[in-house]
């Protein structure tokens, strides 16, 4: 029986990409705008199935690689203080600020707490009422709806000692901010999956309807990554561009009414500043004003210095799909995860650090 699937699947596989060869006669560019979805086609070695016409791309897919560092400062920063503990997901630790990083700093004995959920968070409010504990919410649509359900049990709970240091942001704004840069140019659009689980299909119809970009959300197996690419030669090789969710089993046309309710109830749409694409209108999101209170930006002072960036780490360029990691001269050299320069190469969703784990030995540019 798995022998008579594996054969469908390359059958399938051999399909699309003769399908794709014979629709694409001149060189296109295709985007992929999530971190799961440049792991995932490096995983399968994607590229290399597709013809010499087709490029892939890659987009500021990952939130924690967009987080900029005057955040991570202000981080570090709160983290320098005896009566605060920092909560935060484990793949923040490594990004580096302008002069330091959690994971310096928990070496040096701040009291910097992983945690897997925001709502564990909460538990180490209360069991330490004399501290002040700060959660990073770092994140796009995915992950917001979580935290925001975690601000609402804060203030069931009645905490006064819990705060949040908000970093989500929305990925439709950033989609416009590409289009409308001169300097990037995407024939096409592999939409985020699991974004689109929770915001649905309607956010992205301006992409096609202003932009006329074709646009697919897709899946994360190769064969769906592939059907994606596809849906995209064809449209682009008979001049249309529309909307095609091929991520049907998971993403409903209206997304998840219940997580978008919680997101309105909590937060309200902000500008926000993006990591190599400057400050994106309506892009983040921010604690509205009946739950300000847990905003540790507006209640818990800290000071910190002018942000800076690492000399010569061109990430910004590769969130914005202008260069490829390789194009860098610190790729692979005193940039590697080990010893990252730049948070492309820190997150398991940095495409830099995809590049360097899946492109061993075929950093061609």
């Amino acid at each position: 029986m798995r022998s008579s699937q594996n054969q469908e699947l390359r059958q399938a596989a051999a399909f699309f990409t003769r399908e794709i060869s014979r629709l694409i006669t001149k060189p296109i560019r295709l985007m992929e705008v999530c971190g799961t979805h440049t792991v995932a086609i490096f995983k399968a070695g994607i590229r290399q199935l597709l013809p010499e016409q087709v490029e892939l791309v890659s987009g500021p897919g990952c939130p924690v690689c967009v987080t900029t560092n005057s955040y991570l400062d202000a981080a570090i920063a709160y983290s320098q203080d005896p009566g605060v503990i920092v909560a935060t997901f484990g793949d923040m630790l490594r990004v580096p600020g302008s002069s330091s990083s959690l994971s310096a700093e928990k070496a040096n004995g701040a009291d910097i707490r992983i945690v897997y959920s925001p709502m564990d968070s909460l538990d180490i409010a209360a069991a330490n009422p004399a501290k002040t504990v700060i959660f990073l919410a770092v994140g796009f649509e995915t992950t917001a709806p979580t935290a925001a359900a975690t601000v609402l049990a804060a203030a069931s709970r009645r905490l006064e000692n819990f705060y949040m240091l908000s970093a989500h942001k929305l990925v439709p704004p950033a989609l416009k901010a590409l289009l409308t840069d001169d300097e990037i140019k995407a024939d096409g659009f592999l939409l985020p999956g699991h974004v689109s689980a929770i915001i649905g299909e309607a956010p992205y119809n301006f992409v096609v309807q202003d932009y006329h970009v074709p646009a697919v959300i897709a899946g994360f197996q190769p064969l769906e990554i592939l059907e994606a690419v596809y849906s995209l030669a064809k449209q682009i090789s008979s001049g249309t561009a529309y909307l095609e969710n091929q991520y049907r089993q998971v993403v409903r046309a209206d997304g998840n009414p219940v997580a978008r309710q919680v997101l309105a109830t909590v937060y309200r749409p902000a500008d926000a500043a993006w990591r190599g694409m400057g400050v994106i209108a309506g892009s983040g999101l921010v604690l509205n004003d009946e739950y300000s209170r847990f905003d540790a930006g507006k209640h818990v002072p800290v000071c910190v210095e002018a942000a800076a960036e690492a000399a010569h780490c061109r990430c910004g360029e590769v969130l914005r799909g202008r260069i490829k990691p390789a194009e860098c001269l610190l790729f692979g050299k005193t940039c590697v995860p080990e010893n990252p320069v730049g948070s492309c190469m820190v997150s398991v969703e940095g495409t830099c650090a995809a590049w360097y784990k899946y492109g061993a030995g075929r950093w061609q540019l």
